[in-house]
């Protein structure tokens, strides 16, 4: 009997399901046979290049065929996957090389200038593998694999073993890797079919980055876990193509998960009426990321005449907790918790507060990460006695449905994408003339949040916005950048000097700043 891993479940559905298609990407398409060939023409060769059980392999990649063939030989050799942003700057992307401790690196040509300062930065790196010409002294897959052989490989990885680090930023301002094992991914990509009931006929439509933690899991790992098909787009923007209706049309995905913003765009395009009743092809549509406003599920369902079912996740945890049940939505909650995950709200004594109560809310389950890489004592702080602390303050009413009412930290989601204000901070502090500085959210319909920097410049000295501007996009990936920058004359602080973010926000909210 196969050990239980990821590479072994691909493996398995591959037998099972050797002519379907398994990825569908712009002109290219594999079928399960086809691509688990591929991948283990991959592993082959990478474990020739010195690629074992246990060591780290960074992923810096676009969406496309090539992110998912690549996890899945890194799991077939036994090593651990750390997806990077692909919005990060160079200096973003050497530090979680460095952290990590890899020694590999799978990439493509339009990150050659990252790699340059990579390889500088990163004395540890053994081989960087490629898919293209683009990146001087690398290792070009497709020149080399096809002299592999694409016999099964025999993976030595244990259930328990690691699979994959996500890194989060933190409130300190540097990431931490969430490591999560082989089983955390399987038992949450099985906690998510319980919900969801997916079958090996349905066609999941990918378009948020596959670097991240929602896409990775429900986008990738639950569906090849079915045997499904993967539909996959470069990006969101390609909705805004004609090439969109096409894929509706002609290729027929029937799943679709996204972030309140995608659907904010889907409720306001001009897609006509006799399409949506006789030709559109998705069923299930499922937001996660940040909290999906009350204006565009209405929207949404008035244009598309069926609900966006709405679900609540964080890196920690694999990341779903609780999805709505297709049949029994409760708008404005993110749902029951998935089958085999606990969850419960706590006071500031850490006992149980009654229904409907706000308090923090902590989870327990499979899919709980197993700490944080090198941070011991910020797993102590985040895991006790086998619940995950989730730092976001809810409800959760008599049947079980959780509201998310805040976040305990300060993270703001802007576009779906997780920013932290004080990594922000620390970069603005930098720039000549800039006294004290806060980071805040402002909610926005059409992004989730915005992020508005506000500013007290020193005593006697100007700040040089426009100058600001242009320092942060050298330092910042772009997700990040302010969109809002304001001088003013005073920052709420408390008597120790900690800037009273409540406070700003409700300055902002009252037209006051």
């Amino acid at each position: 009997m196969l050990e239980r891993n990821l590479y072994n479940m691909f493996y398995e559905n591959a037998k099972k399901y050797p002519k379907r298609t398994f990825i569908s990407f712009e002109e290219k398409r594999y079928t399960y046979a086809e691509g688990f060939a591929i991948v283990n023409q991959m592993a082959h060769f990478m474990q020739k290049k010195g690629v074992k059980k246990g060591d780290k392999v960074v992923v810096m990649l676009g969406n496309s065929p090539e992110f998912v063939l690549s996890v899945f030989a890194i799991f077939a050799c036994g090593a651990i996957a750390i997806p990077i942003n692909t919005f990060f700057k160079a200096h973003e992307a050497s530090y979680i090389v460095e952290n990590s401790e890899s020694t590999f690196i799978i990439t493509e040509g339009q990150f050659e200038s990252i790699m340059e300062e990579v390889r500088v930065e990163c004395k540890k790196i053994q081989e960087i593998f490629t898919f293209d010409n683009k990146i001087d002294n690398t290792l070009n897959f497709y020149e080399h694999i096809g002299s592999m052989s694409d016999a099964p490989i025999e993976c030595k990885a244990s259930v328990h073993d690691l699979a994959i680090f996500i890194y989060t930023s933190g409130t300190t301002g540097h990431p931490k890797g969430a490591m999560l094992s082989h089983y955390n991914l399987l038992e949450n990509a099985e906690s998510c079919d319980g919900m969801i009931n997916a079958t090996y006929k349905d066609k999941f439509l990918i378009l948020l980055p596959m670097f991240h933690t929602y896409t990775f899991t429900t986008c990738i790992i639950y569906p090849v876990s079915i045997g499904c098909t993967l539909i996959i787009l470069r990006s969101v923007m390609e909705m805004k193509k004609d090439s969109f209706k096409k894929i509706l049309l002609y290729q027929r995905p029937t799943i679709m998960l996204g972030v309140p913003q995608i659907y904010s765009v889907m409720a306001k395009s001009s897609m006509p009426k006799w399409f949506i009743k006789f030709l559109y092809p998705i069923k299930i549509h499922i937001s996660g990321g940040a909290a999906l406003p009350a204006e565009i599920f209405d929207q949404f369902k008035k244009k598309f005449g069926i609900a966006v079912i709405e679900g609540y996740g964080l890196s920690e945890a694999s990341p779903v907790v609780a999805l709505n049940p297709l049949n029994k939505q409760k708008q404005g909650t993110v749902g029951v918790p998935l089958p085999n995950v606990q969850a419960k709200i706590i006071g500031d004594d850490e006992t149980e507060l009654p229904r409907g109560e706000v308090g923090e809310l902590i989870v327990k389950g499979p899919n709980v990460m197993q700490g944080y890489w090198h941070m011991p004592q910020a797993t102590d702080d985040t895991i006790k006695n086998g619940w995950l602390f989730t730092g976001d303050f809810a409800t959760m009413d008599e049947d079980g449905y959780i509201t998310i009412v805040d976040r305990k930290k300060d993270l703001i989601i802007a576009k779906g994408m997780n920013v932290y204000p004080r990594e922000v901070e620390e970069v603005i502090y930098k720039f000549p003339g800039v006294d004290a500085v806060a980071v805040i959210g402002i909610p926005s319909v059409e992004h989730g949040e915005i992020i508005a920097a506000y500013i007290k410049a020193k005593e006697n000295e100007t700040v040089d916005e426009k100058g600001l501007r242009n320092y942060l996009a050298k330092h910042l990936a772009n997700f990040k950048l302010p969109r809002i920058i304001k001088v003013i004359d005073e920052i709420p602080l408390t008597a120790t000097g900690k800037v009273l973010k409540r406070e700003l926000k409700e300055l902002v909210k009252n037209g006051k700043l």
